[in-house]
């Protein structure tokens, strides 16, 4: 038994309130080292005879990565509070883990040896929206969706997607735009819009913010966009704002200030100057995102600069009925702040969905005081390199595996899972062309855990690389869109909606059908459903160990005869078990 590579630390994504009742109990192992793990548990105020009283339970394997086994069990202790270790075994060994180390017998004597669970406060409990759980999402970049009023077009405008984007073009997009096209977004099954910046800006992408409290003129007005806000709604679509807080634009009045009066500026402290004077060349003598000197990094420390932005949190929600926040380069923004945003936004709707650009591990961010989920950048990268042939079976599912375990549960049921955005290739160019694998990126983005959103245009197989690649004009044109595509995309969104097991109300297991074929579970209380995908060039026959029912979706040219399941090349069955 490997000692070293045993791993518990309690209240965090080890130990965690599920719900007001229920505890999950998470432990780490040497992957294929241990035969059985037990958790031990009792109440810390149960004695008897001057021993501590407790029972026992059998934890599951619930994953492995590369290195590790994870175990997992839950429990619901009758008084909200808990002490417990582990009993290990393998086939040689038995010890007792806990807090202070590994011993032959279980401490009885001593509740001071085992882990702790304080009390099980209820205003502890990780709770994001419950309505984002039924969500898919749908990423909107508003200055290439529609040109639904080319009164406010800049000067300069481009006809609509006569050629590729540049870092400066303008096309028009706006907000009636958005609306003239609701039918399309409600067709293919969304409920949930992102939008990109819509506050006034200099750029087309409006990620340097000039005002935050008023629209960008291009996308139209307070009352434009208060009519998409209702007219999504009546659909049943959700719409969440991109907040740009730890940056402001170089126009940003009060930036502007600061350059022209530096330290005597009102403003100087609002930003994190080096020197009296604000200078952008030969390179900015402030903090900015990244180095670009037309983002100084604002001071969200400053009482004055927390208040505003706090303000501007509050505004859009009430004024507009927004439903939620998407945080730009979250991660360099204080936490304090954060906790302070949470406040305000959950005061004004409880409802508000807060989700942090963050594309690391993100559990410092995920502790219920701050965030509701992540941009779960880790899941994308692992669904893009499997089905593109990047990665082996084995690592793919070493991977998803681990990103399971980076956070509590309840956090990756809200986890916004995406194969592409305004930041990266698309997933159709990502994949040199092969719409085939996309489809199968699709069918697990669509059939995982957790919130997934679509990139605009991605449904009817739009390409395009890096930014500003990926920015390319929405086309409209029917003979320019892939319509299979587009079906395909559809039919997922409502086995989604329609099949219990399907999303997010059922647990994934990985099944072993050896190195070539993708088969997974998911099991809900009310159905079961088996995944098989072929994300190879190759045919692949797979003779199924569970007892097969009706397919519920087939990929062309692929069968199900019983338990003998044929799949060409990037073909895939869901059957229901």
């Amino acid at each position: 038994m490997l000692k070293e590579a045993i791993y518990h630390r309690a209240k965090n994504n080890f130990a965690y309130a599920y719900d007001r009742e229920t505890i999950h109990i998470r432990l780490r192992t040497k992957k294929n080292d241990l035969e059985t793990v037990t958790l031990v548990h009792g109440d810390p105020y149960v004695w008897e005879d001057g021993e501590w009283q407790y029972e026992t339970q059998l934890m599951k394997k619930s994953g492995s990565d590369e290195l590790f086994d994870y175990w997992f069990t839950s429990l619901k202790p009758p008084y909200r509070r808990l002490r417990y270790s582990f009993l290990l075994e393998d086939h040689e060994e038995e010890w007792n883990y806990n807090e202070k180390g590994f011993y032959e017998k279980v401490p009885v004597d001593d509740i001071a040896y085992h882990f702790c669970f304080p009390f099980m406060n209820e205003a502890d409990v990780f709770q994001a929206p419950e309505w984002v759980k039924d969500t898919v999402w749908y990423q909107i970049f508003p200055e290439r969706f529609g040109n639904g009023d080319p009164s406010r077009d800049p000067e300069g405008t481009l006809p609509w997607g006569s050629e590729d984007p540049k870092p400066d073009s303008f096309f028009g997009g706006d907000f009636q735009g958005v609306i003239d096209h609701l039918d399309h977004l409600e067709d293919l099954g969304i409920n949930g819009i992102y939008f990109t910046p819509i506050f006034k800006a200099y750029s087309n992408h409006k990620y340097d913010t000039i005002d935050y409290m008023e629209i960008d003129p291009q996308f139209g007005d307070k009352e434009t966009f208060r009519k998409l806000v209702r007219a999504c709604h009546e659909r049943g679509i959700r719409v969440m704002l991109d907040a740009v807080f730890n940056h402001s634009g170089y126009y940003f009045a009060p930036f502007q200030d600061v350059l022209e009066n530096g330290v005597k500026s009102n403003y100087y402290d609002w930003f994190h100057l080096w020197d009296k004077q604000a200078k952008t060349e030969p390179k900015p003598n402030y903090d900015t995102f990244g180095f670009v000197p037309e983002m100084p990094k604002l001071n969200t420390e400053n009482p004055e600069v927390k208040q505003y932005l706090l303000d501007v949190a509050r505004y859009w929600i009430e004024e507009f009925d927004i439903d939620g926040w998407r945080l730009d380069v979250a991660n360099e923004v204080d936490h304090a702040f954060w906790r302070d945003f949470r406040r305000v936004v959950k005061t004004t709707k409880p409802e508000a969905y807060i989700l942090g650009e963050i594309w690391h591990d993100s559990m410092p961010w995920l502790q219920g005081d701050q965030f509701d989920a992540v941009m779960n950048y880790p899941f994308t990268n692992a669904v893009l390199k499997f089905f593109n042939s990047e990665i082996s079976l084995e690592h793919f599912k070493n991977q998803i595996s681990h990103v399971e375990h980076m956070y509590p549960e309840n956090v990756n049921e809200v986890a916004f899972n995406l194969l592409d955005s305004h930041d990266t290739p698309r997933i159709l160019t990502y994949a040199d062309g092969n719409k085939e694998a996309v489809k199968l990126m699709y069918l697990f983005q669509l059939s995982y855990k957790g919130t997934p959103c679509i990139y605009y245009g991605d449904e009817i197989g739009m390409t395009g690389g890096e930014d500003p690649g990926c920015r390319k004009c929405m086309a409209w044109d029917k003979d320019k869109q892939d319509l299979e595509l587009f079906s395909f995309v559809q039919n997922l969104i409502s086995l989604r909606k329609s099949q219990h097991a399907f999303g997010n109300n059922a647990r994934l297991s990985f099944k072993d059908y050896g190195d070539d074929v993708l088969v997974y579970q998911k099991d809900s209380s009310e159905q079961s459903l088996l995944f098989v995908a072929n994300a190879t060039e190759e045919e692949k026959d797979v003779t199924l160990k569970e007892t097969v029912g009706k397919a519920l979706l087939l990929s062309e040219k692929a069968d199900v005869k019983g338990a003998a399941v044929e799949l060409p090349a990037y073909g895939y069955a869901v059957i229901e078990i």
